[in-house]
């Protein structure tokens, strides 16, 4: 992609594209303007290659296309995950994926071929990589010394879908409108029909595709990481065209023993610290109690108002 591209988007009201391979530079304030004031951004020339990013999305079709039953095969620990059928798409869920185990068994449960394994095993490794390298950029330019952080071994997790559209469907929303319960998400996707709300407007967005790129969304657990500095985007999905849509969407949770809190370095006189430290467990305990899950449970941390 041409360098003239890359951060142009800022200015056409469409989302803000990131080249990896350039950074720091201009492009730090690049990113952090785009997790302030939209919340997400494309990257492009990351490190996840464009062929196995292709060879996943055709092993995810391929999961789709297994009977029911063995698709209900599909469990986690994670409460409110593992396959399941809603309005307009299906889904399943691979949890932990820094856990080789956790990748196993998730094989295991749906049978899938030694190829088929050894894709979803190097991709889960590559969106691990890449999460951690996208943290430490999101730690970079906000002015702070990566070393004095650390996100290998955080939890993470990746969920499939699959929506099914059809002439009668098109317009209609296939996921309603949410923040996610992560710190960041990775979305691979080629197919229109993601939306995300503007921060200043409320007006809808389309993310259109953007082939060999990811999508990273800012999480719940990034707007409070950053003490408010980021953005959480809104979004949602809805049907753009008559044609199965698949999307592998990468959910960094958080430490595996600690709390989601901003660093002592984002907390002052100036900026107080906004929310309540939280166990990424106890936050989706808060989220999935409400009556609205979709909503989010940032107001229920939330120690200081916002302006």
């Amino acid at each position: 992609m041409s360098k003239e591209f890359v951060g142009e988007a800022m200015e056409k009201n469409s989302i803000p594209v990131i080249d990896m391979q350039n950074f720091p530079g201009k492009y730090e304030k690049v990113l952090r303007e785009a997790c302030e004031e939209w919340g997400c951004f494309r990257l492009v020339n990351h490190s996840i290659p464009i062929s196995l990013m292709s060879e996943m999305k055709a092993v995810v079709r391929s999961l789709f296309d297994l009977p029911t039953e063995i698709k209900q095969r599909n469990t986690t620990p994670l409460k409110w995950s593992g396959y399941g059928t809603f309005k307009e798409h299906e889904a399943m869920t691979m949890f932990d994926i820094v856990l080789p185990e956790a990748v196993q068994e998730f094989c295991s449960q749906l049978d899938v071929s030694d190829h088929q394994r050894k894709v979803i095993e190097s991709y889960s490794k590559s969106v691990m990589a890449l999460s951690v390298q996208i943290m430490e950029k999101l730690v970079t330019s906000l002015g702070l010394n990566t070393g004095n952080h650390s996100f290998d071994g955080w939890q993470m997790y990746i969920k499939m879908s699959k929506y099914n559209f059809n002439p009668e469907t098109i317009a209609s929303v296939g996921l309603p409108m949410h923040t996610d319960v992560s710190f960041v998400t990775i979305i691979d996707d080629d197919v229109a029909g993601l939306e995300v709300m503007k921060k200043e407007s409320g007006e809808y967005v389309a993310v259109d595709p953007l082939p060999g790129s990811n999508l990273v969304i800012i999480g719940d657990f990034g707007a409070a990481w950053s003490n408010g500095r980021f953005h959480n985007a809104w979004h949602r999905v809805r049907g753009k065209e008559a044609t199965g849509r698949v999307s592998i969407n990468s959910f960094l949770m958080g430490p595996r023993d600690g709390t989601v809190e901003a660093p002592a370095e984002l907390v002052n006189d100036e900026h107080p610290r906004l929310y309540v430290p939280f166990t990424w467990e106890n936050y989706r305990t808060l989220q999935y109690s409400s009556e609205n899950p979709w909503k989010g449970a940032l107001a229920d941390v939330l120690i200081h108002p916002i302006n």
